[in-house]
């Protein structure tokens, strides 16, 4: 995964999974589709890239959070479509839950004036 303009982030370890998941949470997608639905909610910043997205997909398939069957594309061709698993949700809410908590402790250090009035 990257951002798109002149800087290059690597994901937290384990974000694309979870990235995935709430792809998924919606509607059950092919993987070009998850890739593209993930890029337009980051707002056009993170481009999955396909040679990380598949991995993590048989990833997710191994641990039972995702399932998979084949359909037929939007563009009339052979696609695998996953979907989230009973497990998976529960794994997503636990995991949305955990990345809010940490976002808010990055940003109340990265924001706070406590540092400075210590300093």
């Amino acid at each position: 995964t990257r951002v798109t303009d002149d800087r290059r982030y690597q994901l937290v370890q384990g974000t694309l999974e979870m990235l995935i998941l709430r792809t998924l949470q919606a509607e059950a997608t092919h993987g070009h589709g998850i890739a593209t639905r993930s890029f337009q909610a980051s707002g056009e910043l993170l481009e999955v890239d396909h040679g990380s997205l598949y991995p993590a997909l048989q990833r997710l398939q191994r641990k039972g959070l995702i399932r998979s069957e084949w359909g037929v594309s939007e563009n009339n061709r052979r696609a695998r479509y996953y979907s989230l698993t009973a497990s998976g949700r529960r794994q997503l809410e636990e995991e949305a839950d955990h990345w809010r908590r940490l976002t808010e402790a990055i940003a109340g250090i990265m924001e706070g004036d406590s540092l400075a009035e210590e300093a």
